[in-house]
């Protein structure tokens, strides 16, 4: 197959898919998928029009996922804004596919791309910005795992753990606001619960609830960002956080501790806490130690170090930062947070500039911008 050829012809065809309507992200994707393709059936049976060929097979997946795309969002149109509390009944055919996509011919990091992508309906952009890396490689990860599974018969279905960090990643979407998939996730979440008897099921809605319970809180009238200690706590949904709270002492009760029981100790310590003042930070760098050694995640280690700074002072917070390294995202931010702690307003306002360059959406970035001006402005009086 003559991939000089290919490169050459892949603008055109995406100029094609986007005159007929496609948006460019979805024309990219079903462009790729057929160029997959295109691997698979050219070197047996090359096209006469090459051109066309993919042209046609492009926008057949482009239509593919459009309707599969509208058939999840119906289904998200079923589930209330507010997730009802208590079981749910029985698993549904989304849940069913999270399962299928966790094929054990895929490693982990590679079934929850792809079912982040082919099921959940992220881009793949956000599924790049949840673990970290540059678009291009999630990209290509992604290819990859379509590659693995095409012709695969999808009649042995993925482990629970690899499901639950699909649901996970797909709740902290939906709970940013950039894909409003909270309550679907909790929804399928509360399924799984009901199916499986597994305390890191239970750890994980037990942290969704947790969460959502404050949702309401987390962005002010005009979308601007609420930090947590600013959350008016009067509003946070008691009876949701009562029911998180009964969900994860029964999982910790059983004395298999994962990293998901853990995140959801710590949220239980903030939603205990009837001010930001009497939060038990103490516990919760406990808890986060015991979260880094689950995990070994510089993300985890990057939260210890603000906990860190409230529990034992902001020095404290920074000489934990220095640990780490400073390309982490939102270390900038961090570390602006525990400079102005420590009265280095000069320092803080710089840090805080370059977190807003390097923030990942408009609210957080436009957050960490006022933070800055804030600072400047009080420097100059």
């Amino acid at each position: 197959m003559n991939e000089a050829l290919i490169r050459s012809l892949t603008p055109g065809v995406l100029g094609v898919l986007v005159r007929r309507g496609a948006d460019f992200a979805a024309a990219e994707d079903a462009v790729q998928e057929a160029l997959l393709e295109a691997v698979r059936v050219w070197p047996a049976d090359p096209p006469r029009d090459a051109k066309g060929w993919l042209v046609t097979v492009a926008w057949r997946k482009f239509l593919d996922a459009t309707r599969a795309d509208a058939a999840r969002r119906r289904r998200e149109d079923l589930v209330e804004e507010e997730p009802a509390p208590g079981p749910a009944a029985s698993m549904d055919d989304t849940l069913q596919l999270y399962f299928l996509c966790a094929h054990p011919s895929l490693t982990p990091s590679s079934a929850v791309a792809l079912t982040l992508r082919a099921v959940g309906g992220l881009t793949t952009r956000q599924i790049a910005q949840a673990y970290l890396v540059p678009e291009a490689t999630m990209a290509q990860r992604i290819s990859r795992a379509k590659r693995t599974v095409s012709g695969i018969r999808f009649d042995e279905p993925g482990d629970v753990a690899t499901v639950l960090r699909v649901l996970y990643l797909v709740f902290n979407e939906g709970y940013s606001g950039d894909v409003d998939l909270a309550a679907e996730a909790i929804r399928l979440t509360r399924q799984l619960a009901a199916a499986i008897d597994h305390p890191e099921v239970a750890g994980l809605l037990a942290l969704m609830l947790l969460h959502h319970a404050r949702r309401a809180t987390r962005t002010a009238p005009d979308g601007a960002l609420v930090p947590l200690a600013e959350q008016d706590r009067g509003r946070w949904d008691t009876e949701v956080i009562a029911e998180g709270v009964e969900i994860l002492q029964a999982a910790l009760a059983r004395d298999r501790l994962g990293e998901f029981q853990a995140q959801a100790a710590i949220a239980a310590l903030h939603a205990d806490a009837p001010t930001a003042e009497e939060t038990d930070w103490v516990q919760i760098v406990e808890w986060y130690d015991e979260l880094a050694g689950l995990t070994g995640s510089p993300v985890v280690r990057l939260n210890r170090a603000v906990a860190v700074g409230e529990a034992d002072g902001p020095r404290a917070g920074l000489a934990a930062l220095a640990e780490l390294d400073d390309s982490l995202p939102r270390h900038a931010a961090v570390a602006a947070y525990l400079h102005e702690r420590d009265g280095d307003l000069a320092t803080a306002a710089r840090l805080y500039a370059e977190a807003a360059h390097k923030a990942a959406n408009l609210a957080e970035r436009d957050y960490l911008t006022r933070q800055a001006a804030r600072l400047n402005t009080a420097r100059s009086h």
